[in-house]
């Protein structure tokens, strides 16, 4: 029997606390975690497509209905289940863009943009942040601008995120969409961490694509992503084929071409359609999550040398912090850095990466305010054990 074999029994959201950045909206809930047994084999969505042939007008279980809703609840007409976020991008950078044209991203956007745009051949250029790591409206104006002046021709696509994935900063995303559509050009708003944890309303924000992730904000396993647009949009990034076979002369018509035809079935997507009524209802207490997130960053930088990186009041629930105090202990401890882990461990709790004491990131989303006063606690005390002040 090989090693693959002998998968150690993940047991991480149910002995700890667990604030890892990405992980902390994604935890499966019970009805998912039912779904995902259930459907576990590799094409048990299958069982009953039927003529179209095509995952979207699948009945039983009910995928075409979580298809409309799936819409409805971001308020936009037309939506996909997508193998994550990044496949999302892809699928617009593909139906947009050609060789030579130019996209924006933020200069905090994630790589999976960038290869996206990349990969349809065009080139992206960057938004600069300000010094507060904010990306303005009046910086993508001036980027436009610039891309005009030195290119001679306007970009064909600004891919924007909501709350970025480095600082969990809240960005001008409606002025930017504003801004965009003054120009004539399309925007995309990533809502990586937003779409599943706060309530996003597409056509209110004018936004022309929204792109969600089921594994980061959905409550959802991984891969799964959300992909929502217009009609319109979606005549262009959701065309179906009008090729045909030289031989046989055989068509797929009603096939997506940028998506391939099907994108996320079996136990993805029913886990991702379970965990769906608890995500609705999630959203509408998004406000309670900033409170937790604010008390405890309140309550870390009680503790010498610590600072918040990210903006502050807080407006999310991932925050970059920095830990002076920490790391000043790691400089002489015969661990390293690898001391607070060891430490966080002993009191059950998870997620900053292994050794790191300066600069990292967590999140405290889905957790109880006992979970968040008594993690609080637990940095305070172990700050106090290694003779840190704490206010």
């Amino acid at each position: 029997m090989g090693k693959t074999a002998n998968l150690d029994i993940r047991e991480r959201e149910e002995k700890y606390i667990n604030i890892q950045p990405i992980q902390a909206a994604g935890r499966l809930t019970a009805d998912a975690m039912k779904a995902i047994i259930a459907y576990g084999d590799g094409y048990s969505t299958c069982d009953l497509c039927l003529k179209p042939f095509r995952l979207d007008f699948i009945k039983k279980p009910p995928i075409a209905d979580f298809y409309t809703e799936l819409a409805e609840f971001v308020n936009m007409d037309v939506a996909r289940v997508m193998p994550g976020a990044r496949r999302a991008f892809q699928a617009v950078a593909l139906a947009l863009l050609r060789r030579g044209d130019i996209a924006l991203i933020s200069s905090l956007g994630h790589y999976t943009l960038a290869l996206a745009i990349e990969e349809a051949g065009a080139e992206w250029r960057e938004i600069p942040k300000n010094e507060d790591n904010i990306l303005t409206a009046e910086a993508t104006a001036e980027k436009i601008e610039r891309v005009k002046r030195e290119n001679g021709k306007l970009p064909k696509l600004i891919a924007m995120h909501h709350f970025d994935y480095q600082y969990g900063n809240e960005h001008e995303i409606r002025e930017i969409i504003k801004i965009g559509h003054e120009y004539g050009i399309p925007v995309l708003y990533n809502g990586a961490y937003t779409i599943g944890v706060m309530e996003v309303d597409g056509k209110k924000l004018g936004a022309d694509f929204l792109v969600g992730s089921g594994h980061k904000s959905m409550a959802s396993p991984a891969p799964t992503g959300v992909l929502a647009m217009d009609e319109e949009w979606a005549k262009v990034v959701l065309r179906t084929t009008d090729a045909r076979g030289d031989i046989t002369g055989r068509k797929f018509g009603i096939k997506e071409v940028h998506l391939l035809g099907c994108t996320v079935m079996g136990a993805p997507l029913l886990g991702m359609m379970a965990s769906f009524p608890h995500v609705r209802e999630r959203v509408k207490h998004w406000g309670e999550e900033v409170k937790k997130s604010n008390y405890f960053i309140k309550e870390m930088l009680k503790i010498e040398g610590t600072k918040c990186l990210s903006e502050y009041p807080r407006r999310h629930t991932l925050t970059r912090v920095f830990t002076g105090g920490f790391d000043k202990v790691a400089k002489t401890h015969k661990k390293g850095g690898f001391f607070l882990t060891k430490e966080l461990s002993k009191r059950r709790i998870t997620g900053p990466f292994p050794g790191a004491t300066k600069e990292w990131k967590l999140n405290t989303y889905g957790l109880t305010w006992e979970q968040v006063r008594y993690t609080a606690n637990a940095f305070k005390e172990i700050a106090e054990a290694y003779g840190l002040r704490v206010e």
